[in-house]
C-alpha cells in the first residue's frame, strides 16, 4: 500500500481486510485509489440469494471515520443514522452479508418489494431466488 496520503487507520483496515478476509466476503482497494474498494459478497447459504455473488462498490470520504462509507442504494441504519467512528469496513460489510441473511422489509429501499415480502413471502422469497439465478449467478 504505497499511499502515504491516507490515514493510518484505513491502511490498517485495509491490511486487515487482506489478511484477514471475513469468509464470503472479498473486499480490495483500487490501485489508483485506496478510498475505493471493489467489493464481491457470496450470497449467504441457506437464504433466497444463495449462490449469488454480488458486486459492491465502497468509498471512503475524506471525512472517514468520522462519516460512514458511501456504498450506493443500500438501506442500512449505520450507513445513515445509525453510523458511529468505532465502526469499521469490515463491520459494514458483515453487516450487508447479514442484511441478505435477513431481509428487513420495514426498512425498504423499494416500498413495492417491501410490501411483497409481507403479503407473500413465499412468493417473494422464490423471486429473489430468481432474481439472484439471472442477475447475480457467478459466471
Amino acid at each position: 500500500m504505497a499511499n502515504s496520503n491516507l490515514p493510518r487507520r484505513i491502511i490498517k483496515e485495509t491490511q486487515r481486510l487482506l489478511s484477514e478476509p471475513v469468509p464470503g466476503i472479498s473486499a480490495s482497494p483500487s490501485e489508483d485509489n485506496m478510498r475505493y474498494f471493489n467489493v464481491m459478497i457470496l450470497g449467504p447459504t441457506q437464504s433466497p440469494y444463495e449462490g449469488g455473488v454480488f458486486k459492491l462498490e465502497l468509498f471512503l470520504p475524506e471525512e472517514y471515520p468520522m462519516a460512514a462509507p458511501k456504498l450506493g442504494r443500500i438501506c442500512l441504519d449505520i450507513l445513515k443514522d445509525k453510523w458511529s467512528p468505532a465502526l469499521q469496513i469490515r463491520t459494514v460489510l458483515l453487516s450487508i452479508q447479514a442484511l441478505l441473511s435477513a431481509p428487513n422489509p420495514d426498512d425498504p429501499l423499494s416500498d413495492n418489494v417491501a410490501k411483497h415480502w409481507k403479503t407473500n413471502e413465499a412468493e417473494a422469497v422464490e423471486t429473489a431466488k430468481e432474481w439472484t439465478r439471472l442477475y447475480a449467478s457467478g459466471a
